[in-house]
């Protein structure tokens, strides 16, 4: 993966740099402000970007609205929002500008190696990656309550573990159940949400937009 990383932390910023480059990743550009992010994403292009939410000067939202803005001009390229704490309203504003190659990360995450990486690499690749409290805290303030009531305990599972990103065979691994199983609560899913086939739309992605609320 090419990868650009905003963070005003430099020892955080620098561990990152260097924990990608010695997975054989090509880290195009390491920054501390979202000014920085924008121009390194416009020149460099990179396949996925890691931001932190709060950056200078105010330390408030900065790295966010700059996820945003990449998300606009420059689709094709994932974000990986980085924070200390869980943040949901911006968790829903970045999906809310567009779910596909998005994801939400604490930094604690980090200190799993491969999870941070193949959260990355999920994002860079159109996916989703949420962390786990993320997505708890998030489907735990739907306004689409109504809509998965439908659900059983089971299929509630299945598709918080979609939200993370998760793909059926990890599903399937987590749960200790077939891939077969989970296939047949994804269906299931999919059809109480009403969720039709769909050329035009991923509905894995949109059934996780119902279940976060975004």
């Amino acid at each position: 993966m090419r990868v650009v990383i905003a963070e005003d932390a430099a020892v955080l910023r620098e561990l990152l740099a260097r924990m990608l480059a010695e997975r054989g990743h090509e880290v195009c550009a390491a920054v501390g402000d979202a000014e920085a992010l924008r121009a390194a994403v416009a020149e460099h292009r990179p396949d996925v970007t890691v931001v932190d939410i709060r950056m200078p000067p105010t330390h408030t939202d900065e790295g966010l609205r700059a996820a945003i803005d990449i998300r606009e001009r420059h689709p094709g390229t994932g974000v990986l929002l980085f924070s200390q704490y869980i943040e949901t309203k911006y968790a829903t504003r970045l999906l809310a500008a567009g779910s596909a190659g998005v994801g939400y990360l604490l930094k604690d995450r980090v200190a799993n190696v491969a999870e941070f990486t193949d959260s990355l690499a999920r994002v860079a690749a159109g996916g989703t990656a949420l962390d786990p409290e993320v997505v708890t805290q998030l489907a735990g303030a739907s306004r689409h309550r109504e809509d998965l009531a439908a659900l059983t305990a089971r299929e509630r599972d299945v598709l918080a573990l979609m939200a993370e990103g998760r793909s059926n065979a990890a599903i399937a691994q987590t749960l200790v159940v077939s891939a077969g199983t989970v296939e047949k609560h994804v269906a299931s899913i999919f059809a109480k949400l009403g969720l039709p086939p769909s050329e035009d739309a991923n509905r894995r992605v949109l059934a996780v937009l119902r279940h976060l609320g975004a």
